[in-house]
């Protein structure tokens, strides 16, 4: 007699967390999140934007070393590092100091990086587009922000340096790939557990694959 109204209220309890866990699993997948990715936008604001710091700076580095390899069989010479680095510190010309302007140039890139990684963790906008997309789109949009700021302030104002056409086209696209980089590494790690990050991409053949033509 005692045991029936607390198996009801029990059998009551057990029911609402059920349709509770049914509720948030569709709210999930409307708002497009993955559990098998393990990627979440909804963490802390803070932990966010450390794993944005270090995933940034982690992509910078690679953006950086995959832009320095673009631009060199083009333009044959070192980054505007190096004559920043003779210009302001070193003296004499910029080939004097190949070391130097290309390790300024890296810890240029690197911090480049985290500062966009930062940004992208703390950005709401475009929150329904996946996280790879957003990366590519706003890596492109960084690059060209640094390529901009490179030549009217970096290299004119602080170096007195007028690149050419063809130098300037280069210049301009050596920042995109490096944004694109950027924005890829960030985009497609950010929030993702290291776990997870090697089996992100499954090429798994789909169901039309198969069918004969």
């Amino acid at each position: 007699m005692i045991s029936l109204p607390i198996e009801r209220l029990a059998n009551a309890m057990s029911n609402r967390v059920e349709r509770a866990e049914e509720s948030d699993a569709v709210a999930s997948d409307e708002s497009g999140t993955t559990e098998s990715r393990g990627v979440s936008d909804d963490w802390p604001r803070w932990p966010r934007l450390a794993d944005g710091l270090l995933r940034g700076m982690q992509g910078g580095l690679i953006a950086t070393l995959t832009m320095t390899v673009f631009r060199l069989p083009t333009m044959r010479a070192l980054p505007p590092t190096a004559n920043f680095w003779s210009t302001h510190v070193g003296g004499g010309d910029p080939e004097d100091h190949p070391i130097a302007g290309i390790g300024f140039h890296l810890l240029y890139g690197v911090g480049a990086g985290g500062a966009f990684g930062v940004l992208f963790a703390a950005m709401d906008a475009e929150r329904g587009m996946e996280p790879e997309p957003r990366g590519l789109l706003w890596g492109t949009v960084y690059g060209l922000v640094l390529s901009t700021f490179g030549t009217h302030v970096a290299l004119k104002r602080l170096l007195g340096v007028r690149l050419d056409g063809d130098e300037l086209a280069i210049f301009h696209a050596g920042h995109v790939v490096y944004g694109l980089s950027l924005g890829a590494w960030v985009g497609s790690r950010l929030g993702v557990p290291a776990e997870h990050v090697g089996s992100e991409y499954d090429y798994e053949p789909t169901d039309d694959s198969h069918r004969e033509k």
